[in-house]
C-alpha cells in the first residue's frame, strides 16, 4: 500500500487566527492551552467528534496538537481520513511554548505546558 505523508506544519507556520485543536487530557489542558483552541481530549474523541465536525464545517482547517506530536499525528490521520483539511503540529505544545506563542491556564491566566 501507498500512503501519503501525513500532513504537518511547524508551530511558525500556524496563522494567528487558526483553529487549534488541542487533543491532550484534561490536566493538561487546565495547565496551558493555546489561546481559543478547541479541546476534544483524544481519549473523548470518538464520543466528540460531532464538535470536530461543527468547528471545521466552514472549511477551516485543523491545526491538529498535543505535548509533543504524537497523539495529535494519530488524530490528524484520522480527521484525513475523513475527509478533513487537517494538519498536524510539529512539536505540539513544548515547541508552541518555546517559541513564544501565547500559553493560558484555564482561567485564561498565564499558563505553562505539562
Amino acid at each position: 500500500m501507498n500512503f501519503a505523508p501525513l500532513p504537518s506544519v511547524d508551530v511558525a507556520g500556524v496563522p494567528a487566527d487558526a483553529l487549534v485543536l488541542d487533543v491532550r487530557e484534561a490536566d493538561e489542558w487546565a495547565a496551558g492551552h493555546a489561546e481559543g483552541a478547541l479541546h476534544v481530549p483524544m481519549s473523548e474523541f470518538g464520543a466528540r467528534f460531532g464538535e470536530v465536525t461543527e468547528a471545521v464545517a466552514d472549511g477551516r482547517r485543523a491545526y491538529v496538537m498535543c505535548r509533543v506530536g504524537g497523539r495529535s499525528a494519530q488524530v490528524t490521520q484520522y480527521l484525513v481520513q475523513q475527509g478533513i483539511d487537517a494538519v498536524n503540529v510539529d512539536g505540539g505544545m513544548q515547541v508552541w511554548e518555546a517559541a513564544g506563542r501565547k500559553v493560558v491556564d484555564g482561567q485564561g491566566g498565564p499558563g505553562t505546558v505539562i
